[in-house]
């Protein structure tokens, strides 16, 4: 059993991962800004916490084998947040990414081709970003899980694929639930396969 931080445990895929974790036995700590939205479930402990406060952050964080975080690449300061993590002296350290960075070709991204949605792409560029800043933090054993194009409410099947740096999709295109998005990060924190590394999980 862990115990296990995750930052933005209110959001769409932190309410799954909250969950997730709380289902197979281990300990959480929801932070969010608001933590009376936080999931009232078995070993969960709701906290209230922004990046805005960094140092009251940090020493939530602090005590816990992994951090998980799921904020908006958009509105944080990469910097900011490992620092955070940083200071909380917690090496795990495990980030909801996005598929923009995901290679479609070689040398090509999803965010690079022709037809990506204009409104998308301020995040996308900001989770790209984070990703080459987080490759830097050689301190830290994180790992980056980058979800596949369509990221969506569904079902947990328990049923995907997972890749490395190259978008995966099938006839029907490019998806995953937030539900099996979340099987997949919690066994990464089980059993550690992609440490330092980015990886992708999709249908």
């Amino acid at each position: 059993m862990a115990n296990v931080a995750v930052i933005g445990a209110s959001g769409n895929v932190g309410t799954r991962l909250v969950k997730e974790l709380s289902d197979r036995g281990h300990e959480v700590t929801g932070i969010a800004r608001h933590p009376e939205k936080v999931a009232d479930l078995p070993g969960v402990t709701s906290m209230a916490g922004d990046i805005a406060a960094p140092e009251a952050l940090a020493q939530i964080l602090k005590g816990h084998d992994a951090v998980i975080s799921t904020v908006m690449f958009a509105s944080v300061d990469p910097e900011a947040l490992i620092g955070v993590v940083r200071a909380s002296g917690v090496k795990r350290y495990l980030v909801v990414g996005g598929a923009g960075s995901l290679e479609v070709a070689p040398g090509m991204r999803v965010i690079d081709t022709p037809d990506f949605p204009a409104e998308y792409m301020t995040e996308a560029g900001a989770g790209c970003t984070f990703l080459e800043r987080l490759r830097l933090a050689d301190d830290l054993e994180w790992t980056f899980l980058s979800p596949s194009a369509v990221f969506f409410p569904g079902e947990r099947t328990g049923t995907f694929r997972l890749g490395s740096d190259t978008l995966l999709a099938t006839d029907e295109g490019s998806s995953i639930s937030y539900e099996d998005f979340a099987i997949a990060m919690v066994d990464e924190i089980e059993t550690p396969a992609h440490v330092r590394s980015r990886f992708t999980v999709g249908y």
